[in-house]
């Protein structure tokens, strides 16, 4: 326990002695009238008893003024407690990276609900988005702006319902179609070079991985670049209909590229199933660390004004019982 303005203490302690040496010295002497006789009345027990009232209620009503005056002085010294805090920090990049081709737009809808209603409860993870067909869109970059980003993921999620607007301007830009690789590097180079190793970085991938054209970027180059990158690809697949183990099946290569850069694949069998899925990459995802300590200061005024309050309320029943 400390005291912000110690120096009330002392102030307080002069002004009491400097009020009481003023009131003794201005006192005025009683005027007293003899009685004839006066000690039959204060030889009385009754009298005796009730002088020895008087004077406890007056010792007691000088000690709740003392208390009084001690309490609310050492309130208006402020005393505080100082104590030490490493407060942790989430500390982490996401990029949803959905593929908007025509058999996607559910998926993906389903994932912006999911996001919109966790970037509420964001403090510290800064979120992206990038979308993509033929080519690649960003519709916003790494922010932890979380009014701007629910207010976009709303309007995604509007316009993937749809399916109309002008939501998908510039994703066909390209020859073809789901070109899976160009997307994917499009949503690595959304995380910004300057890379702090204590921020973690992952991307939630959409896409069923049927390929129409020629990429510039392979899907095995560009889960290459995001390892080489320290990111982790998060693959989401609602058309996970290989035909056979071969490794060269759609959904065996996707798994491959997002478990290369330490990430996982996961299968969606419905878009009821994506809150579950990325419920669990946030625990997969959900690392902390302790930022530098810091000093807390917290004002403490409850004992001396509570002490006061009680002081303050003896003494006003103590006046009252003293009343004639």
């Amino acid at each position: 326990m400390e005291l912000s303005y110690w120096w009330v203490l002392p102030f307080a302690a002069a002004a009491v002695v400097l009020s009481a040496w003023l009131y003794r010295r201005r006192r005025r002497p009683q005027q007293t009238r003899p009685v004839a006789h006066g000690d039959r009345l204060t030889d009385l027990p009754e009298y005796q008893g009730a002088l020895r009232r008087h004077r406890r209620r007056l010792a007691l009503a000088v000690v709740l003024g003392a208390v009084f005056l001690a309490a609310t002085a050492t309130a208006a010294a402020r005393p505080i407690l100082r104590t030490t805090e490493e407060p942790e920090i989430r500390n982490r990049d996401i990029v949803l990276c959905l593929d908007v081709s025509g058999s996607m737009t559910s998926t993906d809808a389903a994932i912006a609900t999911v996001f919109q209603e966790l970037a509420k409860e964001f403090d510290g993870e800064r979120i992206g988005m990038v979308i993509f067909d033929s080519s690649s869109v960003q519709l916003f970059p790494l922010t932890d702006d979380y009014h701007y980003v629910v207010e976009q993921l709303a309007e995604a999620k509007e316009a993937l319902d749809s399916g109309a607007g002008s939501f998908f301007d510039g994703t066909w830009n390209g020859e073809g179609s789901s070109l899976i690789g160009d997307g994917l590097a499009s949503c690595v180079q959304s995380f910004p070079d300057d890379r702090d190793p204590k921020r973690s970085r992952s991307v939630v991938l959409a896409t069923d991985n049927f390929l129409s054209g020629e990429p510039i970027f392979t899907l095995d180059e560009a889960g290459t670049l995001a390892a080489a990158k320290n990111i982790k690809v998060y693959a989401l697949n609602p058309g996970d209909m290989d035909y056979g183990d071969r490794p060269d099946e759609p959904g065996a290569r996707l798994r491959a590229a997002a478990e290369r850069t330490g990430g996982a694949y996961f299968t969606v069998d419905s878009a009821e199933a994506v809150p579950g899925i990325v419920g669990s990459v946030q625990e997969s995802e959900a690392t902390g660390y302790h930022a530098a300590p810091q000093a807390v200061i917290t004002d403490a005024p409850a004992w001396p004004l509570g002490i006061a309050l009680m002081a303050g309320t003896g003494m006003l029943v103590l006046g009252w019982r003293m009343e004639p």
